[in-house]
């Protein structure tokens, strides 16, 4: 074998090595991606259920506010449809988008409901209401922390896909960008 068969073998094995190097590591940031959206989705149940407590709780007690229940209720179902799509494909920017959007109207929702709380002085006597109130702050405070590392894995994630060797590959495997929340 000349010299240039030599060089020719040395460089196509570099570069074997480099594009299994390069797709392992995009393969590894999209489960860190998967990883940090299964954190979400724990949050984004229990807050599923915790709402559907607290609309049981007020249900007997506001008759008149069926309609704002109503409005929460639709909100939250199509926030645990959108959740499900994106558990099939997290790195899928559309089902993720949707699910951003969803998510944004049940947070509206659920805030009309909490102040709407504040204006009936019948409803101060109940300490299994406010109990319930304060689990469902909490369960928000740990899915808006559980939201931003979904957000971060997907910005390392993308970082890695536009950058300019791995870039030629990530079309060749179809690596897209991923969405965030």
């Amino acid at each position: 074998m000349s010299g240039f068969a030599w060089f020719a073998w040395g460089c196509g094995a570099v570069l074997l090595f480099w594009g299994i190097g390069a797709y392992n590591r995009v393969m590894s940031l999209r489960n860190a991606i998967a990883s940090a959206f299964v954190q979400l989705d724990t949050h984004l149940s229990e807050r599923a259920q915790l709402c559907n407590k607290l609309l049981d709780l007020l249900r007997p007690l506001l008759p008149n506010e069926q309609a704002t229940f109503a409005a929460l209720e639709a909100a939250q179902a199509e926030s645990q449809a959108l959740a499900q799509a994106v558990r099939a494909k997290p790195c899928s920017s559309d089902p993720v988008a949707s699910l951003a959007v969803a998510n944004a109207v049940h947070a509206a929702a659920l805030t009309r409901v909490m102040s709407m709380l504040d204006h009936h002085a019948e409803l101060r006597e109940h300490s299994e209401l406010y109990a319930l109130m304060d689990e469902l702050k909490l369960v928000e405070r740990q899915r808006s922390f559980a939201r931003q590392v979904f957000n971060q894995a997907v910005g390392v994630y993308n970082q890695a896909v536009s950058q300019f060797p791995t870039r030629v590959l990530a079309s060749l495997y179809g690596f897209g960008e991923a969405r965030s929340l």
